[in-house]
């Protein structure tokens, strides 16, 4: 009953901070429905797969990889591309990765995916091509399955991705949870890792939500809470049709504090024990960080200058109670464990497109910066493509969306060359054909991640 009520919590929080897309598909063409099979199936480690095929199967598999959360089976990342991707012709399968590990299901998620294309195989015929498909954790997933799957899969397409990796994740979380339990003092005290179960983390979330709420009631509290939420990596705009002007830096900071606020340092928390229970271990660490260089690469430095020179504190001397104060290692292999399950190295053997939207408050649309830096130190440049939504949200993509990625995707396969069919126009022009709801595909240019690099 612990669990079920944590995982409750947890899903709750994350759809307070996901934007849906359910009321912009709401206005797309329904699609006839299809005949299609159903299949079901168990792998040897109690992983359970899915998999629909329409009666005019056209030979290619989507293996869709879910995210995070409860671990049950899914082949598609809404119900209406679902639908859509039947219509046209495409089969579709998916695991529930190890249903006796951690929600970070990274140590056997690839495999679980593997075989379930292998049971897929045995079941209901070689596909003629599979195209790999993954969301937010499982978009980590399913950078690993292109970057291993030479000869299984032909491409990816990848969607709000944590595309660079769990020890990103870790650290840039971990800086974020330690600057405002340093610089607030109704932070002071709250435990920001080590925790002995999913309800202890959400407690923990609760309690930083608390203080938060309370600071964003002062001028020092409203300029602290920005700077921890530039080492979140935390986006300024959280509602509204546009986001805050550059230089409204009060505005800023005001999304900032409702996202903070709205659940999504309970998820954060809870989200702390799943990666620590799969690594043994919490891998964050902020050994050797120097958070005055952080702040100087922010893209937020001149709003939170602003908040604090607004608020009459000094900077250099929160910078500085930061750079002396607590200091966390990785625990035990942790660190190890996590570049080796939950981390990409960049190769890239086979065509990816990933698709983010400008305004990620679970996974930073920074992720993707960091992700092609990775792919281009790798020299594989050409396999990716990247393109962005100009929407607010965790996966708020719309079925159109989905649909013409995956097909731009399928294209890329049957071409060989991806020419300019990721540019925004064309993006758009896929998906409003589609008659499956809005297109807002747009130009982005997202910074790296703010979190320091090894040494």
């Amino acid at each position: 009953m612990t669990r079920r009520r944590t995982l409750s919590v947890l899903i709750a929080g994350s759809a307070a901070l996901a934007v849906s897309a359910s009321a912009l598909n709401d206005h797309a063409v329904a699609q006839p429905a299809p005949a299609t099979t159903h299949h079901t199936g168990t792998l040897p480690d109690g992983a359970t797969w899915i998999a629909d095929v329409p009666a005019r199967w056209n030979g290619t598999l989507v293996l869709f990889s879910h995210g995070f959360g409860p671990l049950v089976a899914q082949n598609a990342p809404s119900k209406g591309s679902a639908a859509a991707l039947l219509a046209q012709g495409y089969a579709l399968a998916g695991s529930s990765y190890d249903p006796h590990g951690s929600m970070w299901a990274l140590n056997s998620a690839v495999a679980d995916q593997m075989g379930t294309l292998q049971a897929f195989g045995e079941r209901v015929g070689k596909p003629r091509r599979t195209i790999a498909v993954g969301q937010s954790m499982g978009g980590l997933v399913n950078s690993l399955i292109a970057q291993q799957g030479r000869g299984k899969i032909a491409g990816a397409a990848t969607f709000c991705g944590i595309v660079a990796g769990g020890v990103d994740l870790n650290d840039y979380q971990l800086n974020a949870e330690y600057a405002l339990t340093t610089l607030l003092p109704q932070a002071a005290g709250v435990k920001i890792r080590d925790f002995a179960s999913e309800a202890e983390g959400a407690a923990s979330g609760q309690a930083l939500t608390k203080a938060v709420t309370a600071a964003q009631s002062t001028a020092a509290g409203r300029a602290r809470i920005a700077l921890a939420a530039a080492l979140l990596n935390q986006s300024t705009w959280a509602t509204g049709a546009t986001p805050p002007a550059p230089r409204d830096y009060t505005s800023q900071e005001e999304q900032q504090a409702r996202t903070l606020t709205s659940g999504q340092l309970i998820f954060i928390e809870s989200g702390r024990y799943a990666l620590a229970k799969a690594a043994g271990g919490d891998s964050g660490s902020n050994i050797g960080v120097d958070y005055s260089r952080l702040i100087r690469r922010s893209p937020h430095r001149r709003q939170i200058e602003f908040l604090y020179r607004k608020a009459s504190l000094n900077l250099r001397a929160d910078l500085s109670a930061l750079n002396h104060g607590t200091r966390y290692a990785s625990e035990g292999d942790s660190l190890n464990a996590m570049r080796r399950t939950s981390t990409n190295t960049g190769r890239l053997p086979l065509p990816e497109l990933t698709v983010h939207t400008v305004s990620d408050q679970l996974v930073p649309v920074e992720q993707e910066a960091t992700y092609a830096a990775r792919v281009r130190a790798a020299g594989d440049s050409a396999m990716l493509r990247q393109a962005y939504v100009a929407a607010i949200g965790h996966c708020a993509f719309t079925d159109a969306e989905y649909v013409a990625a995956i097909n731009t995707v399928d294209r890329r396969i049957t071409t060989g060359r991806w020419a300019n069919t990721t540019s925004p126009a064309l993006l758009n022009t896929t998906a409003k054909a589609l008659n499956l709801g809005p297109a807002r595909f747009t130009h982005h240019h997202p910074s790296p991640l703010l979190v320091q690099p090894p040494a």
